[in-house]
């Protein structure tokens, strides 16, 4: 009988780079779909997904490649650096490094979610270790996804390798059950952490016990909420000020680290009913809390958009924000990063929700700017989230629930504003020039059985093309969509004749001047034939004599004239 099966992909960034495990799963179909993302999206030059069955007999793998795609291989004579010739992880305290944990929280990813806990509890508790050792195929299994791509990455023989972490496993754990049979973590129920932390500094391993000690307080306790409000409890009993704080403060900040970044944890943190924009805005807040309420209090509207944080949650936020946990905040702020610039829409089911949710999470990340993220960083990530906002998908979805073309080129207008970079302002450009350039557009707007009237639909086309002219498009793009405007409004205006009546109306010449005046400016109507043929009308009206004498005798009448005639291009 074939044993358990698992599914690995394998990435290479460049052509003549090695083979490098990127990810392993036991869902055939998601470690397929997650290497051709990583081709698709530009993250590899090649793919390579192989499956994996334990031999039960023999406790080796036997490798079956079913995917692979992408640029081929480039045969080489490997060449390994003698500081690389050897094991990453030579002593059982090498398994304690940050890199070490990462690693083992990938490969352990499935025991450690049933088990509820992180690598750090793993490698600080003896009872998950003696758990784990029963386990056998569990541990077996993780050493061979580790062992297989040091392997080709060093080019040492996969046996050795194994044999190599199987000794380092068996040392690691018998240390660390001894130490828990020695009773060397003790538990706080009856003692202080503060009193502890004093005892232990100066000790060599005060780290390692102090560690046991945390994560030994978590025992018991499954939710990431619950077990969050069991470490702020412990941060709160922590010493003053020292090395006895920073000793109580560290593996706290290790556990939230690994804690948090688990999508599922985070979703538990901050509640179930959040979609992704609304986790990230969540957790943006409870990093930067200081920076999101300054900008709730001068935009209210961002409250809307930004969930509070509650709970576990806000305590935790109240220790960032006097920044307690730096790297934490770091990882996170990170992590809102990763997820910007993954292709997981923020929200699935509201197009025009993902923009204002987007909106609000640049607003924010940039305010923290200098903090926590460079400048230059949220400038890539949001660019990268743009290019899903510019895809035909995204697009239809979006417009999909405008009912008139005018809709439709209002919104299009709102994603070429809230897009940046200037490939995905160019591709919003071209949604919109499509949009007001269509037949479509100027039969609506020329239809004179439309609820509008000429002159509301010559507002709201001068309307469009001022918030056009506000979204940084291109000059030649700008130009384009204005222009498609302008002759749209100067058909409307044509239709109805709206200029040649002002003329001849009977009201006031003052008041004649202004409406006409306020066209040719572009305030009432997009400017191009309709404005300049009011410009034009209005220039006669100057220039008649009995009109020339009529201002003159009254030139308090010229006043509130004279910035609409240098707004159309006339001398005042």
């Amino acid at each position: 009988m074939a044993g358990p099966v698992h599914y690995e992909v394998y990435v290479r960034k460049t052509a003549p780079s090695p083979w490098t495990l990127q990810m392993a799963s036991e869902d055939r179909g998601h470690a397929i779909d997650t290497a051709e993302d990583l081709l698709r999206d530009g993250y590899a030059a090649a793919v390579r997904v192989t499956k994996e069955t334990l031999d039960p007999d023999t406790m080796e793998f036997n490798s079956i490649t079913v995917l692979t795609r992408g640029v081929p291989e480039v045969k080489q004579k490997r060449v390994v650096a003698d500081d690389q010739a050897g094991p990453r992880c030579g002593t059982p305290q090498d398994l304690y490094a940050p890199v070490a944990r990462d690693q083992i929280g990938r490969v352990l990813e499935d025991w450690l979610n049933r088990q509820g806990v992180t690598a750090f509890e793993l490698l600080h508790r003896p009872d998950l270790a003696e758990k784990l050792d029963a386990s056998g195929v569990e541990l077996q299994h993780a050493i061979q996804k580790v062992a297989v791509p040091e392997s080709q990455a060093v080019g040492q023989p996969v046996h050795d390798l194994v044999r190599h972490y199987q000794r380092l496993a068996d040392t690691a754990i018998e240390r660390l059950v001894s130490a828990g049979r020695k009773n060397r973590f003790p538990s706080l129920e009856n003692q202080s952490i503060a009193d502890m932390a004093h005892r232990l500094e100066g000790q060599p391993e005060r780290a390692f016990i102090m560690g046991g000690v945390v994560a030994g307080a978590l025992k018991g306790l499954r939710g990431s909420r619950v077990r969050i409000d069991r470490l702020m409890d412990i941060a709160d009993r922590a010493p003053m000020d020292g090395h006895p704080r920073a000793m109580v403060l560290v593996p706290i900040e290790q556990i939230l680290c690994e804690m948090l970044g688990a999508r599922t944890n985070l979703a538990d943190v901050l509640g179930p009913s959040l979609d992704q924009g609304g986790s990230l805005a969540a957790v943006v807040r409870m990093v930067a809390p200081r920076e999101v309420s300054m900008l709730v209090r001068q935009d209210p509207r961002m409250a809307l958009q930004i969930p509070a944080v509650e709970g576990p949650a806000a305590r935790l936020g109240a220790r960032l924000e006097t920044a307690e946990f730096p790297l934490l905040a770091a990882a996170l702020a990170r992590m809102v990063l990763r997820e910007l610039m993954s292709p997981r829409r923020l929200r699935p089911n509201d197009a025009a929700g993902e923009i204002d949710i987007l909106r609000a999470l640049a607003t924010t990340l940039t305010a923290t700017a200098g903090r926590l993220l460079t400048l230059e960083e949220v400038q890539t990530a949001f660019n990268e989230r743009s290019k899903a906002l510019v895809t035909a998908d995204f697009v239809a979805s979006y417009v999909k629930t405008c009912t008139t073309i005018l809709c439709e080129a209002e919104a299009l207008t709102r994603l070429c504003e809230n897009v940046t970079g200037v490939a995905n302002k160019r591709s919003a450009a071209r949604w919109l020039s499509a949009c007001v350039g269509s037949l479509r557009f100027e039969t609506e707007m020329r239809n004179q059985s439309s609820a509008m009237t000429a002159a509301q639909k010559l507002g709201v086309l001068a309307s469009l093309q001022r918030s056009i002219r506000a979204c940084g498009l291109s000059d030649r793009d700008e130009a384009d969509i204005c222009a498609a405007i302008g002759k749209v409004g100067g058909s409307v205006e044509a239709d109805a004749r709206i200029v040649a009546l002002l003329a001849r109306s009977p009201a006031p010449l003052p008041q004649k001047l202004s409406a006409l005046l306020r066209l040719a400016a572009g305030e009432t109507a997009p400017l191009g034939a309709a404005a300049d043929r009011a410009k034009a009308e209005a220039i006669k009206l100057f220039r008649a004599p009995d009109n020339r004498a009529a201002l003159a005798a009254a030139p308090d009448a010229l006043v509130p004239l004279k910035g609409l005639m240098r707004a159309a291009g006339l001398a005042a």
